[in-house]
């Protein structure tokens, strides 16, 4: 006889006493480790650029790394992008509710190999599930820096290389960034 032991599902009230960066997947709190330099000065620059943007254009919120947004979806209660733009109302201390209409995730150390491809697509799916309407990956190892996928087609991809200007398309009109700007100014 086989004994399955039960084990509590993960609430919202649970991820409000997490230390540090975590979402609810599958019924469980998914801790996110630190990250690095590279991905780190990218996010910035991101969430810089977009509260800039909202400072000018009096349009929506620019949240940064570590922003909760809970959605209602099967497997995932709760969203924490690196950066993103959120459209709807000021929650204040409380986290939002519901999904940013552009999120971006950048890849750290850990997020290469098969099984983090199958992570960051599956989360992709549940950003677009929740309904965000554009999920940038953003891969500083790469040529391809900024890959944005759209809710409209979400199985393709536009590719931002540097020297490029990246934008998220009508989400966020007339918002641009030089792919150049995620990587350092200068070098010590």
């Amino acid at each position: 006889t086989v004994t399955m032991a039960t084990t509590k599902q993960a609430t919202i009230a649970d991820l409000y006493k997490e230390p540090g960066k975590a979402e609810i997947v599958e019924g469980r709190i998914v801790r996110f480790m630190p990250t690095g330099f590279l991905p780190s000065n990218a996010a910035s620059e991101i969430c810089t650029l977009l509260r800039n943007y909202v400072k000018v254009k009096r349009y929506g919120h620019a949240l940064c790394d570590n922003t909760g947004f809970i959605v209602d979806l099967p497997n995932r209660k709760s969203l924490s992008p690196d950066a993103s733009f959120y459209v709807g109302k000021n929650t204040g201390m409380k986290f939002i509710e519901g999904a940013p209409i552009f999120a971006v995730e950048v890849r750290s150390e850990g997020d290469y190999g098969p099984k983090a491809e199958k992570a960051i697509a599956d989360k992709r799916a549940d950003y677009f599930a929740a309904g965000t309407q554009i999920v940038w990956d953003v891969d500083m190892l790469s040529s391809d820096v900024i890959r944005a996928y759209s809710a409209e087609k979400p199985d393709t991809f536009k590719i931002f290389r540097r020297g490029d200007i990246a934008n998220a398309e009508s989400v966020v009109p007339g918002w641009t960034l030089a792919v150049d700007d995620l990587f350092p100014y200068y070098t010590e």
